[in-house]
């Protein structure tokens, strides 16, 4: 499969998903009711939801019953998201599954994370090979013109919804100011997408608001969960995360070793995007029985875990880890000890120390907590560049591609073999 199937894949599922729901709300109001949150006939969260599966899953065909789980798991995942992302975005809840047992907040629930785990089975077994079959029968010039047309069109949909999410659309009259920069029939084309893409909104959620509340004035460095907040744990998290598996391997493998993913400074990404991300999910849920923490770090992490596997295997052909010796574990990137191993870390993040690691970020005066943030970020974004680029010249090399272009040049000569091999010590080439 390749990147044409999977954008193909991905307009398939976002359609097949606006059907679905257009006809249960059909069923359910005996009346026509258009689903479509953006301008066309498409649902972007079952298209990401299907790519993902597509994408993380497929060497799960052969076994149902963890295809199932981790269907259901990584779609519940999505869902979950997208309905906080949305009411934080629009201040309106977009489903609620608040009278069904067994729901969290209302946006996700047992029943469907059932449904989503059947439909992810029925789809990657049987769905995406008819399909891919059907892409691949129109001929080759065609079909390509209707993917990117149709690629274009959904980006510029989703752009305007996201605009008229923003609040964008009330401020249409101070940006006419700005048409003298502007070619007027684009202004004009633009106010007209806008427009049409909230009446569709409103049409087909009535209780939207579009009330956007005001921006107050900080007084506290990175309050609450802010960004400044999350990047800074990110990057104390990857630094302790990769000094704590430093001193592991010493203990019980008796050597010192890198675990670090950059380049420069012993930094785990997957440590800090873990901490980052595992406190941006549960934040609301922090102050919840620590079982229910154990439970949810056990889920995200293992689904967090073997994403992460799969991700770097396609993006740069190559495993940092296997658990393929320890029992319990599935394709060897995630084993159910290690799985357990994020539950307990959730509960004694948010018990022990994440209101220590809060309250002494939230004590930085504002302006040189900005300026701090912003220089780490800058660094970070240079860090994972060099090292994606390096990561990348190191797989050529091992293809035997020479070094033709200046940067391969480059970095043939301040990242050789013998340097990648002693940053990446567990990298293992893979096909």
């Amino acid at each position: 499969m390749n990147f044409e199937h999977i954008l193909w894949l991905f307009l398939c599922f976002s359609l097949l998903g606006w059907v679905m729901e257009t006809t249960l709300a059909a069923i359910r109001t005996r009346r026509y009711v258009d689903r479509s949150v953006l301008f066309g006939p498409w649902c972007i969260i079952y298209g990401i939801s299907g790519t993902l599966i597509t994408v993380g899953l497929a060497e799960l065909r052969s076994g149902i019953v963890f295809l199932f789980l981790g269907s259901a798991v990584l779609v519940t995942v999505v869902e979950w998201l997208a309905g906080h992302l949305l009411e934080n975005v629009s201040h309106t809840r977009w489903w609620d599954y608040s009278n069904r047992r067994f729901n969290l907040d209302g946006y996700i629930c047992l029943s469907a994370s059932v449904l989503w785990g059947l439909l992810g089975t029925v789809m990657v077994k049987w769905g995406n090979p008819l399909l891919t079959w059907l892409y691949d029968l129109i001929p080759a010039p065609a079909r390509q013109i209707v993917l990117w047309t149709l690629i274009a069109l959904v980006a510029v949909d989703g752009l305007a919804s996201i605009l008229t999410l923003a609040g964008v659309v009330h401020k249409l009259p101070a940006l006419e100011s700005t048409s003298r920069r502007l070619d007027a029939v684009s202004a004009r084309m633009g106010g007209w997408i806008l427009s049409r893409t909230e009446r569709r909104i409103q049409k087909a959620y009535p209780e939207a608001s579009f009330v956007h509340k005001k921006r107050e004035k900080a007084t506290v460095f990175a309050a609450g969960c802010s960004f400044s907040k999350l990047f800074l744990l990110f990057f104390i998290g990857a630094f302790l995360g990769d000094i704590v598996e430093t001193i592991f391997c010493r203990v019980t493998g008796g050597v010192w070793m890198s675990r670090s993913s950059v380049v420069w400074g012993p930094f785990s990404l997957v440590w800090g995007l873990a901490l980052a991300l595992a406190t941006l999910l549960l934040y609301r849920y922090k102050d919840k029985p620590a079982s229910f923490l154990f439970v949810a770090g056990t889920v995200l992490g293992g689904a967090y875990e073997y994403l992460c596997s799969v991700f770097t295997e396609l993006v740069f052909g190559t495993v940092f880890w296997d658990y393929s010796k320890i029992p319990f574990n599935l394709g060897g990137r995630i084993n159910l000890l290690y799985c357990f191993f994020w539950g307990f870390a959730a509960v004694a993040w948010f018990r022990l120390v994440y209101p220590h690691f809060s309250r002494w970020i939230e004590a930085i005066p504002i302006t040189p907590g900005r300026i701090l943030t912003a220089v780490l970020v800058v660094f970070m974004v240079a860090n994972v560049s060099v090292s994606a680029l390096a990561m990348g010249r190191y797989s050529q090399r091992a293809e035997g591609v020479p070094a033709t272009a200046s940067w391969q040049v480059w970095m043939d000569e301040h990242y050789p073999d013998e340097t990648m091999k002693r940053i990446y010590p567990n990298a293992i080439r893979t096909e």
